[in-house]
């Protein structure tokens, strides 16, 4: 049976797995990247993985994987890692990160999850939508006639850096104000955090969102400060005022490019009803003369980047319509 490794690589952890032409999905435990070690040993690491990968699908379906299709953060082409800040790699070609022989294609980790939901999620049948993953960081998939775009030279959707309150507080990009700095999941653990400070009754220490020795210590994430907002003051004028921040970037973004809807997703996406009834609420007062798009909860969570990959795969071993019925198996090793 014909399948392809389906790789999605974040800033500190991937994930991967095995997806049959007929949409068996066989999904694999994730491991770090192992950063702090350096570009090199990051991309030694994921070739290591992809070749796991395919010699454990060789095992399962008797031949070599069709193709491989890796989801990748930062500037990327299809035949080239062109810069990501978080894992320090430049221009590295898709050929080191798979073993020779294997056709394969990279895409941005965002745009490639925005794909997928195009094709097998929240934005199916619909040509026209923004993703917009609030995690860690903020950045969007423009989707346009089915298929995410990039710009002319690769930045497009990186509506997390447009600046919602130019007076605003930093931003690590350097500018000042931008929606991330507002109402990514670690802009609101971060802001939380700074609020309850000067508290003198209450002690809060800042979660990274994959350090469990910290949230198991008494840190607070992001979901816990959405949690919280009920009945607690500081929770709730964050959360607030993050959910102005993005009422006032998806106004603007709705007034310039027209979506058919906007899918929401992320670990903040997540907290479903109590992030997007608000929003929408928010987006329609700030759209006063026209009605604004719909709001969508994402359908296919922490595996859109996987899928996305599979569907990358797939176009580089020249499948370009796959687009079959997914089916799960259960989760293995390799």
């Amino acid at each position: 049976m014909s399948y392809v490794v389906a790789l999605d690589v974040g800033g500190t952890s991937m994930k991967g797995g095995l997806v049959t032409f007929a949409g068996e999905v066989t999904v694999f435990p994730g491991r770090d990247t192992g950063r702090e070690a350096g570009p090199d040993s990051v991309v030694a690491g994921i070739r290591t993985y992809v070749a796991e990968l395919a010699a454990a699908g060789s095992a399962t379906f008797g031949m070599a994987p069709s193709g491989v299709g890796l989801a990748v953060p930062g500037i990327v082409s299809e035949a080239v890692a062109l810069y990501a800040a978080n894992l320090g790699w430049r221009d590295v070609p898709v050929s080191s990160f798979v073993p020779n022989g294997i056709p394969a294609v990279l895409g941005h980790d965002v745009r490639t999850g925005g794909l997928a939901e195009s094709v097998f999620g929240a934005g199916r049948g619909v040509a026209d939508f923004l993703f917009l993953p609030l995690g860690t960081g903020i950045a969007g998939a423009v989707v346009v006639g089915g298929e995410p775009y990039g710009g002319a030279n690769g930045w497009g959707g990186e509506i997390g850096h447009t600046a919602v309150w130019p007076d605003g507080e930093k931003c690590a990009c350097g500018q000042r104000g931008c929606l991330e700095t507002y109402a990514s999941a670690g802009a609101l653990a971060r802001r939380y955090a700074a609020r309850i400070a000067t508290t003198p009754e209450q002690s809060v220490t800042l979660a990274e969102p994959n350090n469990a020795q910290a949230r198991s210590q008494g840190a607070v994430t992001a979901k816990e400060v959405v949690e919280r907002a009920a009945t607690d003051t500081a929770a709730a004028e964050v959360l607030n005022e993050a959910i102005d921040a993005l009422a006032i970037s998806l106004a603007s973004y709705t007034l310039l490019l027209d979506p058919s809807m906007i899918v929401i997703g992320g670990g903040l996406g997540e907290a479903g009803a109590v992030i997007l009834d608000p929003l929408a609420e928010r987006l329609a007062d700030r759209l006063s003369f026209r009605k604004p798009p719909p709001l969508r909860q994402a359908q296919l969570g922490v595996q859109a980047g996987m899928l996305g990959a599979a569907i990358l795969g797939w176009r580089a071993a020249g499948e370009s319509s796959w687009r079959p019925d997914l089916r799960a198996t259960p989760t293995r090793s390799p």
